[in-house]
């Protein structure tokens, strides 16, 4: 199997790639970024460029099997019609491209944020992602035109993925001594080691699965309880006062897109993830915690 590989510079990609090379259903990997990827092996080549390119097609050819991950996710001081362009035109131009090339494989990476809020959601939930959150309003999008236009894709949607590679922002978000102060019962949330995701990916690729897919560890925790595992003396904020830094930090230096993803701390959003055990024999290796405990 030769495997296309968006976004191949990616977080996501450095968990992916050692294990998806070291595969022996795997014969070759060919990445797309604009950015170098941190990765070598025999199996893998580095296309620097951009997915909308209409290079993409040729690129493609001979592959078998699309991996989609490259997506803006905190867009900074980037626009949001940019950020459109990219995610939500640029991943329909590559899905026209793989249809193209006649590759047979289509993964999408989406995300739980699809669904805004909500517990034990399976795949059928309606998908409200948070308004303003313009990340989780083009992965709901695009769910919506793939399972028109390519009913045959995985879409996969994977709580908070953490693990050594996760996003910066994530990393800044639970190394700070200060957490939200919200009313009890706190909300549960979910999240997902990346080695996980990739073993699901990868799954993805060689078996027969189609449609949505949920991911997320084994276990559950608040906010709260997510930096008090880290800082025994965190220190309680208003919610305001926290959307309020967060505005004035994106204002003024870009840090973490449009603040309308720290509404999303104020719901519970955890997953019925059966359907990933059933259709594609995924059982994660990390609960909720040894995840949490993963990031360093």
């Amino acid at each position: 199997m030769r495997v296309f590989l968006s976004g191949s510079a990616s977080h996501l990609a450095q968990a992916l790639l050692p294990k998806l090379c070291a595969r022996s259903e795997v014969s070759a990997v060919i990445g797309i970024d604009l950015r170098a990827a941190a990765f070598a092996h025999s199996k893998f080549t580095q296309h620097n460029a951009d997915i909308r390119s209409p290079e993409t097609v040729r690129l493609m050819q001979g592959c078998d099997a699309l991996a989609h991950l490259a997506f803006i996710v905190l867009r900074g001081n980037m626009t949001a019609a940019i950020m459109q362009d990219i995610n939500v035109q640029g991943t329909r131009q590559l899905f026209h491209a793989a249809r193209q090339a006649r590759i047979a494989r289509l993964v999408h990476l989406s995300s739980a944020a699809v669904y805004g809020g909500g517990e034990n959601l399976s795949e059928s939930a309606a998908l409200r992602p948070l308004p303003g959150f313009l990340y989780g309003q083009h992965k709901a999008q695009l769910e919506a035109w793939l399972a028109s236009e390519f009913p045959e894709a995985v879409r996969l949607r994977p709580h908070i993925i953490l693990g050594p590679q996760c996003q910066t922002l994530l990393l800044k978000i639970l190394r700070q001594p200060f957490f939200v102060s919200l009313a009890e019962p706190q909300p549960q949330l979910q999240c997902v080691h990346e080695d996980d995701v990739a073993d699901a990916i990868i799954a993805s690729l060689l078996l027969p699965a189609s449609g949505p897919i949920n991911l997320a560890a084994p276990g559950s925790f608040s906010f709260k309880q997510a930096i008090a595992q880290r800082h025994a003396g965190a220190l309680p904020m208003t919610f305001g006062a926290a959307k309020m830094a967060l505005k004035l930090a994106w204002r003024f230096t870009g840090f973490g897109g449009e603040p309308a993803w720290l509404d999303g701390i104020q719901y519970p959003l955890t997953l019925d993830c059966s359907r990933a055990q059933q259709v594609l024999a995924w059982q994660p290796q990390y609960d909720a915690l040894a995840a949490l405990a993963s990031v360093k």
